[in-house]
């Protein structure tokens, strides 16, 4: 056997190796030298940016995993982490070695019992629940993608965070709203004014201040808590606003009693004003689009359209109601109950059976959780549906709120902003549904486009939804 010639200072590193393992032929010695793989002995190989970044997803996902198992482990010791996979290596000329980038090792597969690391975000979940747990899978999955939502909390943990004092009675009202005890618009500002009625009248001012510049420093945690239990509504907001304002014009010479009287006062003539008159002139206004043999559609439970129909009876006008209804809340049991004791012919029925009902319909009345300044009704979930279809079919659309429930922000769609109801659903329902990876999402509310509405009740009239700026910016110069 002939001994190798000795490679030239010019051939690569990879061919040298070829010809030290094997025996040159002429058509070698006349090819081209192959390019080199690899980077030099001593040098660092430069990693793409898809190689960086799933390195960077597997990091990621192995944190996930272990946070879950400490999670269930509980007062179990802290899990050790698993071992670093061996880094491979490929030979190189020289007899140097490199590591091998995660994207060559696609197609190996990890042995044993550790976690498997997670390198895609869009594994499926049956996968991801085998890493992190069916359970924990639902946590992560509803925080991903309603996390900007108003999501239940606890109720052991309502008040986390929150610095300065909490009133009893505010503590009471946060349990009830995040329990879903008082549900409407009307009946959440009612009590929360009332409430803070309490508060006030209990409230001391500290020595060295005057009570115009400190009770809102009081009140601050109370309005923490209430919106910690359950998001604060635009109604509700409006309400604290008027609140604040009266409070900054209290004049510091007033004797603190005094000063507490006239906040109450201001308190009562708003829920009077705002709420009581304003539901009273609507009824009035509501009355006069019934008429004698009309069958009224209604969605779900609003307290302004209940007493508007409590009213149209007591006036002596004889009309049929349909009272559709669906999940989460079933509201619209308690319309049946209502209106059934005023003897009131009712039909009780679900949201799917709208198509079926609606072609013997003369009007559709629904209430108002928030008019926006574009004019999109923010209403329970489920009456974007009945307006639609109630326009398809020619029937009119009438919407009754209060003004005081109109807000200035503009709205275009219910997924910018909302609220998960709690899940109404049974153990063994919610036992089958995660063994599946599944999870219901119950959203409070949707958002109807004006041109779904044929007219608004409000207590300064029948005006159009188009017409919201226009009662907002008169309510402004009557404040200046």
């Amino acid at each position: 056997m002939t001994e190798p010639t000795p490679p030239s200072p010019s051939t690569p590193r990879a061919f040298v190796t070829h010809q030290i393992t094997s025996e040159p032929t002429n058509a070698q010695s006349s090819s081209k030298p192959q390019q080199q793989r690899g980077p030099p002995p001593g040098e660092k190989k430069i990693l793409t940016k898809a190689e960086r970044r799933e390195i960077q997803e597997r990091q990621r996902a192995e944190k996930e995993a272990l946070k879950a198992q400490s999670a269930k482990g509980g007062a179990a010791a802290k899990p050790k982490p698993p071992p670093k996979p061996p880094q491979q290596s490929a030979t190189t000329g020289g007899g140097s070695t490199a590591p091998v980038t995660p994207s060559r090792q696609r197609g190996a597969t990890k042995t044993g019992t550790d976690t498997p690391a997670v390198t895609n975000p869009r594994l499926n979940l049956a996968r991801r629940a085998s890493i992190v747990g069916p359970s924990d899978l639902a946590v992560v999955e509803t925080l991903r993608i309603f996390s900007h939502f108003g999501l239940p909390k606890p109720l052991s943990r309502l008040g986390e965070g929150i610095k300065g004092e909490i009133h009893p009675v505010i503590r009471k009202l946060g349990l009830q709203f995040a329990d879903f005890r008082i549900v409407g618009a009307n009946a959440r500002c009612i009590a929360t004014l009332t409430a803070f009625k309490t508060v006030i009248q209990d409230y001391i001012t500290p020595r060295g201040t005057t009570l115009s510049r400190h009770l809102m420093t009081y009140l601050s945690p109370q309005i923490s808590f209430l919106t910690a239990a359950r998001p604060m509504s635009v109604s509700t907001g409006n309400a604290i606003r008027y609140l604040k304002y009266e409070i900054s014009i209290l004049s510091i010479d007033l004797p603190e009693q005094d000063a507490k009287n006239f906040m109450c006062e201001r308190i009562d003539t708003f829920i009077h004003e705002r709420i009581t008159v304003a539901d009273q002139v609507i009824q009035s206004l509501a009355m006069e689009k019934i008429y004698d043999g009309d069958t009224v559609l209604v969605y779900a439970r609003s307290s302004v359209v209940e007493k508007s129909l409590l009213a149209a009876k007591a006036a002596g006008k004889s009309f049929d109601v349909i009272v559709i209804d669906s999940r989460p809340l079933s509201e619209g049991k308690r319309m049946l109950v209502s209106l059934t004791s005023a003897s009131i012919p009712t039909t009780y029925a679900l949201l799917p059976s709208l198509p079926t009902i609606l072609p013997t319909v003369s009007t559709v009345m629904l209430g108002a959780h928030a008019l926006h300044a574009n004019g999109s009704l923010y209403s329970r979930s489920g009456t974007a549906m009945v307006a639609m279809m109630a326009k398809a079919q020619g029937v009119p659309v009438i919407v009754c709120c209060e003004t005081y429930k109109f807000s200035d922000a503009v709205l275009l769609d219910s997924f910018m902003k909302n609220e998960l109801a709690p899940n109404s659903t049974s153990t063994s329902m919610s036992a089958k549904l995660e063994s599946r990876n599944l999870q219901i999402e119950s959203l409070l509310y949707d958002l109807t486009p004006h041109t779904n509405l044929t007219a608004l009740v409000t207590e300064v009239g029948l005006i159009p939804a188009t017409a919201v700026p226009t009662v907002l910016a008169r309510g402004i110069q009557r404040a200046m």
